[in-house]
């Protein structure tokens, strides 16, 4: 049972490997209901999630989460404790604390952006994921941590990437860094412009040089190595006209 198990969760994350770009380090977003049920059926989270995932793992969990966990029961003190050493991730309710379900649906987004694996026994937690394409769901059952297979949303979205109805969301990423490179977005354009700015300097020294004064051109030598001269026309006075006739008829 338990090695069909782990080829289950083998082909489970190659869905999401290659469906959805997940890689190593896996992120996992763990929530007290997760922590309580590990505590009750004694499993150590630290120690069997990296076996479990067969690579590197980033357990981590929001202010939220915790400060759910303070505001119950005495009974969840356990939880609490266990929670506590895991990565914080920031959230968007510093000032005003959400639900834990509410804080890691936030995280996800529309498309969970970010990779992040879900380990929680809340039931109102894991309906809001089904309706997230690309969110591994993590759960305790009968003392054994399982991943989840891919939810209907998750492969109708696989489905429509593939028929060319969508687009994933590794090719925006990259359509996206495409933009920036090109300048056809607003970041781009920025870049582009800051580029493009220069600073005020002192003029090019090579453009305040005076301009040569250009060569005369010489006369065309002929065979022997003397300068041709030029031929000029002189006008020459008739050789009939004499000159005294003029004075004489004066």
């Amino acid at each position: 049972m338990k090695i069909k198990r782990q080829k289950q969760a083998k082909k489970t994350l190659s869905f999401y490997r290659y469906n959805f770009g997940f890689r190593e380090p896996y992120q996992i977003l763990i929530d007290g209901t997760f922590c309580q049920a590990a505590l009750k059926n004694k499993i150590q989270i630290k120690e069997q999630m990296p076996k479990y995932f067969m690579g590197e793992v980033h357990l981590c969990t929001t202010n939220c989460a915790l400060k759910e966990l303070e505001s119950l029961s005495k009974d969840l003190y356990g939880a609490k404790l266990i929670l506590q050493r895991f990565q914080i991730r920031k959230c968007r309710h510093s000032k005003e604390p959400v639900s834990a379900s509410e804080c890691l649906l936030s995280m996800l987004g529309e498309r969970n952006q970010h990779h992040y694996f879900v380990a929680t026994q809340d039931r109102e937690l894991t309906a809001g994921l089904m309706e997230i394409p690309g969110v591994p769901l993590l759960y305790i059952i009968q003392n054994t941590t399982v991943l989840d297979k891919p939810s209907e949303c998750s492969l109708k979205h696989v489905k429509a990437v593939q028929l060319g109805e969508l687009v994933s969301l590794t090719e925006q990423q990259s359509i996206q860094h495409l933009k920036t490179e090109q300048g056809l977005n607003k970041e781009g354009e920025e870049r582009r412009g800051q580029k493009r700015k220069r600073k005020s300097g002192n003029p090019n020294p090579l453009s305040c040089l005076k301009k040569k004064k250009k060569p005369m051109p010489q006369q065309p030598k002929t065979a022997d190595g003397a300068k041709k001269k030029r031929s000029r026309h002189r006008h020459r006075k008739p050789a009939n006209v004499n000159p005294d006739s003029s004075s004489a008829k004066s």
